[in-house]
């Protein structure tokens, strides 16, 4: 996020020293962000230096054209990716109606999951200099599993186009990608991460609305076939205007350094994006078909996800700008709290207003929590450990995203009611939160509950 001071989720590829902002080097000394030990001080004093020796462009037309590609990057990826809900209610109406809802929702969960898992690997990469091979190469194998999916006919076929190979090209691009913008901005970090925010929430607003359209016009084959080349134009976009600018780091240590896991807060805040990620996605996978089966109208219950997509615009750009000001854990807090509540109302939701009411804050509140969700990861220690801290948490944080959904299909599956999935989902979300909140107090040490973390 997602992000992180604002907009969505910058991966592992930061650990060149270009992120943090001299103001939360600042708060390192004041708040204990990490445990302290001689190698984490003599890191930071490294940090600080390197900091101040950093000049960066902050603006000027090829920073914004980096931009630009990496928005046109999130669009075709994470965007794409968030309008599984259409797939699945029309697998689940259509092409594979013989499978349970469980199963059809491993599809989805896995391109949620490949979408953050291969940060560990790829942010690495990105740190020691590689970056126009890596998103070229996953660039055409996404284009290629978009074609080839338009002709799977069996539950496997789907799995391995759209699952794996549509995920897997989706999490290199994603967390290649967007790790250069802040190689050109510091000063107006915040304001280019939120520009390039807008990517996933235009992508996740618009191929919903063109799937559902082309579908009723076309068939499933070439409804996927000019998906396909929607997609190739934001990826050619993006591949001609993405560059580094910084030098790369040659030898950046170990892809898993399972160290960092020996601080508390980091490791208890990895594990609430684990739980979080359990439910966080439920409502936005069943929001098309729960409307469908209470009655609402097919054309309102298919455009609920771009709905919630194009809510969750405002969420991830007013997120960024409160993590900016309050800190990123204070400022996920509060809006993931309201996404669990959704969560818990949405199956109650019976009438088309209540549904777009449900749908529009849960869209708001999710845009945040998938926005802000790495922006404390970055605190937590060291510039240079970046890459290495923030691959593990989000690689980590997949596994939830893989499960969640398949669990959530199940419980519906089993008990034949929306109630109960989203009492579950629901209740891994409050959990999260207690989690957070628990990390947000140890980060804080016994300064109390007041704090810029």
């Amino acid at each position: 996020m997602m992000s992180p001071t604002s907009g969505v989720y910058l991966p592992s590829a930061l650990s060149s020293g270009s992120f943090t902002h001299l103001s939360h080097i600042a708060d390192v000394e004041k708040v204990p962000f990490y445990d302290s030990s001689a190698c984490v001080k003599e890191e930071t004093a490294q940090v600080d230096s390197d900091a101040v020796n950093f000049e960066y462009p902050d603006g000027g037309l090829r920073a914004w054209l980096v931009v630009l590609g990496v928005a046109s990057g999130l669009c075709a990826t994470f965007g794409f990716v968030n309008a599984w809900g259409v797939f699945q209610a029309y697998y689940e109406q259509i092409t594979l109606r013989n499978k349970s809802p469980s199963d059809i929702a491993w599809i989805g969960s896995m391109q949620y999951a490949l979408v953050f898992m291969p940060g560990v690997v790829t942010g690495r990469l990105f740190d020691m200099g590689y970056l126009r091979a890596p998103v070229g190469c996953a660039s055409a194998l996404l284009i290629l599993c978009t074609f080839l999916t338009g002709e799977c006919k069996e539950f496997w076929q789907f799995l391995l186009c759209q699952g794996f190979g549509v995920g897997i090209a989706s999490g290199v691009i994603f967390n290649a990608a967007v790790g250069t913008v802040p190689h050109w901005f510091h000063k107006k970090l915040g304001l280019a991460l939120a520009a390039m925010a807008t990517g996933s929430s235009v992508g996740g607003t618009i191929f919903p609305i063109m799937l559902k359209n082309l579908i009723e016009r076309y068939s499933f084959q070439w409804t996927l076939r000019i998906t396909g080349f929607v997609v190739a134009a934001f990826l050619l976009i993006l591949n001609v205007t993405i560059a580094r600018r910084l030098p790369p780091k040659l030898h950046s240590g170990p892809f898993f350094k399972y160290s960092l896991l020996k601080s508390k807060p980091y490791t208890v805040y990895t594990i609430s994006l684990f739980v979080g990620f359990l439910g966080i996605y439920t409502c936005l996978t069943y929001l098309s078909l729960s409307g469908i089966l209470v009655g609402i109208d097919t054309d309102v219950a298919f455009y609920l996800v771009s709905i919630a997509n194009a809510c969750s615009l405002f969420g991830r750009l007013g997120g960024g700008i409160m993590a900016d000001r309050y800190g990123g854990i204070n400022a996920l807090i509060p809006p993931t709290i309201i996404a669990g509540i959704m969560t818990y109302v949405w199956p109650f939701a019976k009438t088309t207003a209540s549904m777009v009411v449900v749908t529009v804050i849960y869209g708001i509140s999710s845009g945040v929590f998938v926005a802000v969700m790495g922006t404390p990861v970055v605190q937590m220690g060291p510039v240079t450990e970046v890459g290495t801290r923030a691959g593990i948490t989000f690689s980590i944080m997949s596994l939830g995203a893989l499960a969640g959904p398949p669990i959530s299909g199940a419980i519906l599956n089993n008990t034949k009611s929306f109630e109960n999935v989203g009492y579950y989902a629901g209740s891994a979300i409050m959990a999260s939160v207690v989690l957070m909140f628990i990390s947000r107090q140890l980060l804080l040490g016994g300064k109390g509950f007041i704090g810029h973390v």
